[in-house]
């Protein structure tokens, strides 16, 4: 594996919107809201590409009623590819670092999804707020391939 602190030479290739809804009737005005983060992580093997979904729900009552999903799919080089697989495990094992560098661009991306799709509604007013991301993936990522 890539020790955390090499560079590693990447693109992003694609950026898809997986998931996007409002349900108004879910939304009470003056109710708390919580907002739930999860962050996945898949694989191409094929095609040596990292895809990181984030997925946000805003809730009342654990209740939906605002939801974004992206993902960035991202092509990295032959060199960091070989360095992060694991032959016997068939797996790839991302350092904690980079792994952190593209969730913040996949954050940012859903970020803009949403001012995107909820601009001139009343939903406008809910965004993503700044996010640490070293306080959600604290170590290396081991991604399975199939």
């Amino acid at each position: 594996m890539e020790p955390s602190n090499t560079k590693v030479s990447f693109a992003l290739r694609r950026i898809s919107t997986e998931q996007f809804a409002i349900i108004e009737d879910a939304f009470t005005e003056g109710k708390d809201i919580n907002l739930t983060t999860q962050l996945k992580f898949g694989a191409n093997a094929d095609h040596k590409i990292i895809v990181l979904h984030a997925n946000f729900r805003f809730e009342q009552d654990d209740t939906p009623f605002l939801i974004v999903e992206a993902a960035g799919h991202f092509t990295v080089e032959e060199k960091a590819w070989t360095g992060f697989y694991n032959e016997e495990a068939n797996s790839l094992t991302v350092p904690q670092g980079f792994m952190c560098h593209m969730a913040v661009l996949v954050i940012g991306t859903t970020r803009g999804i949403l001012h995107a799709k909820t601009e001139n509604t009343p939903f406008n007013r809910f965004f993503l707020p700044t996010i640490n991301v070293t306080e959600t993936i604290r170590e290396d990522v081991v991604i399975e391939l199939n």
